[in-house]
This record gives C-alpha cells, sequence and structure tokens, in this order.
C-alpha cells in the first residue's frame, strides 16, 4: 500500500489541476494520497470528483504557521473545512497573500527585477499565490534557474532581501483549531534548513505536549541523517512518522510517491480524525 499524505494543485501552488493531480496520484501507483494544499481546500471537490476507482483521498490543508520569528508548516488532516473558527483564520492568511506578493514584487524591483504583479498573477491563475508563483517569474526573467534557487537570502528565503511577513497562525493554535474541528496535525519537513530557519527541537518537544500528533520526517529536504534524527526524536515525544512527495507538479523536482508513510501510520491517523474521513475513488470523470 503506497500512501503519499503531501501534495499540492493549482488551488495553491501546484501545477496540476485537482483532477490531473488525482489522476496522475492513480498513474503513479499510489493507493492514498492526500490533497494539502497551503491554507485552502478549494481543491477538495474537483479532486473528489475526479478520483479513480482505487485511489483514497485525504482532505487536507498545509497551514502557514510562525513561531518565534520562525516560519513553520502544520499539515492538517481530515477536519471539518466548515468549522467556523479554522476556516476564518484560514481566509485570514488567504487573505494577506495578495499584499504581501505585492510588496515583494515591490522589494525585487527596487533591486533591479523587472517582475511585475501582472507577471505574478499570470502563473498563479486561481491559485492562492505564494512565493512559489514569485519563485517562476524570477526564473522567466532569467534571474535564477531554477525555483529552489530563488528561496536563498539573496532572494525569496525567511529574511531574504525580497522577503514579507504575512498573516499566519501561532503553531499551538493550529493545533488547537484543527482539533476542535475533528483533524490531526502534522508538523511539516521541520529540518528543512535549506528553505531558512527551522524551529529548535524543544519546541518541537512543545508542540508535541500540547497535541500535535506527527512530524513528517521523510521528506526530499531531510537528509539521511537528518530523518535519523528525526526519528528518534519522534520515538521519544510519541509523535506518528510521515513520509510524502510535497509534490507540486512541475514547479518542483519531486514525483509522486518519492517518499511514502507506512500503513499503520496511516491507519492511526484516520483512527483519530473525526471531522472527515478518507474517500475512496468510484471512477471519476473521465479525462478531458
Amino acid at each position: 500500500m503506497r500512501i503519499d499524505l503531501h501534495t499540492h494543485s493549482t488551488a495553491s501552488d501546484g501545477t496540476d489541476t485537482p483532477a490531473e493531480l488525482v489522476r496522475n496520484a492513480s498513474a503513479a501507483g499510489l493507493d492514498v494520497v492526500a490533497l494539502t494544499d497551503h491554507d485552502t481546500t478549494r481543491g477538495h471537490a474537483e479532486a473528489l470528483a475526479a478520483l479513480p476507482s482505487g485511489l483514497t483521498l485525504v482532505t487536507g490543508a498545509e497551514l502557514s504557521c510562525r513561531l518565534d520569528g520562525v516560519g513553520l508548516h502544520m499539515l492538517a488532516y481530515l477536519f471539518d473545512p466548515e468549522e467556523p473558527e479554522l476556516a476564518r483564520e484560514r481566509e485570514l492568511v488567504r487573505d494577506d497573500r495578495v499584499p504581501r506578493a505585492k510588496t515583494m514584487i515591490g522589494k525585487l524591483r527596487d533591486l533591479g527585477v523587472d517582475v511585475t504583479w501582472e507577471q505574478v498573477a499570470r502563473i498563479a491563475g486561481d491559485g492562492s499565490v505564494g512565493r512559489p508563483h514569485i519563485a517562476e517569474a524570477l526564473v522567466e526573467l532569467g534571474v535564477v534557474p531554477t525555483v529552489s534557487d530563488a528561496f536563498t537570502p539573496e532572494w525569496l528565503a525567511d529574511g531574504g532581501r525580497a522577503y514579507a511577513e504575512k498573516h499566519e497562525l501561532d503553531p499551538f493554535d493550529a493545533i488547537r483549531l484543527v482539533k476542535a474541528a475533528g483533524g490531526v496535525t502534522v508538523l511539516a519537513h521541520p529540518a528543512a534548513v535549506k528553505r531558512g530557519q527551522v524551529v529548535p527541537e524543544d519546541a518541537i518537544a512543545a508542540l508535541a505536549a500540547a497535541g500535535l500528533d506527527g512530524v513528517e520526517v521523510d521528506h526530499m529536504d531531510h537528509a539521511p541523517e537528518t530523518r535519523t534524527r528525526l526519528r528518534g526524536l519522534a520515538a521519544d515525544l510519541g509523535l506518528l512518522v510521515t513520509g510524502s512527495s510535497d509534490y507540486h507538479g512541475s514547479r518542483k523536482t519531486c514525483v509522486l510517491g518519492e517518499f511514502t508513510t507506512d500503513p499503520e501510520i496511516y491507519g492511526e491517523i484516520t483512527r483519530r480524525a473525526t471531522g472527515a474521513f478518507p474517500v475512496p475513488g468510484a471512477g471519476g470523470r473521465p479525462a478531458a
């Protein structure tokens, strides 16, 4: 059983539509895929309508959080998307994305980069605009060779020359809100140091004490020795260990199913959830 619990679609900063994503997940031999767009559940309905037979969809979102000035991401699974307090917080984060992007574009222009809001908006399409869209604009302009190369202190990394803050959840609040909505929380790629500063292990311990369910260990941005260290930390803290691709379509080099989650861990996640439940595919609509 192959389970990938972290993917993105055009509802945020991926390049596959939600329907394309579930079809591609099925073609990649996955049995379970989670759709975890940034701060939004907008892609779930399309993914469910297109869900192929043999593939199960886990609904979720990747919540933008900040702790002591350090950005981090919280994967939230199987929560009730209509729960009002969590829905309101997701909306606040999404609403702040456009002014934040425009601020970053202004900083880039001050640095001599001829990027425009119109260019970034075109790249984002109907998705929630974010740094990867600005990064892709930098690639189009020949400023950097790849999207990943834009996430450095020189450009868009946390604290970088063109970085701008946005509304983000306190991760302790995020855990509380997701739990109240019947969901399960997993800290995404907690040691991805090439993305910028990461939270220390004592912060992860505090989050575990506050109800964090798990930690994403097997991820493309974690070196083998980092994965080993995180596995030991998770065992010490009683946290579930997950693995996933963090798939963004053609925007990143990772592929669906590059890392996967153990079926027993997946089973425990589904047992803990009360806000929503995994949906098995019923065939979906045919590809256009």
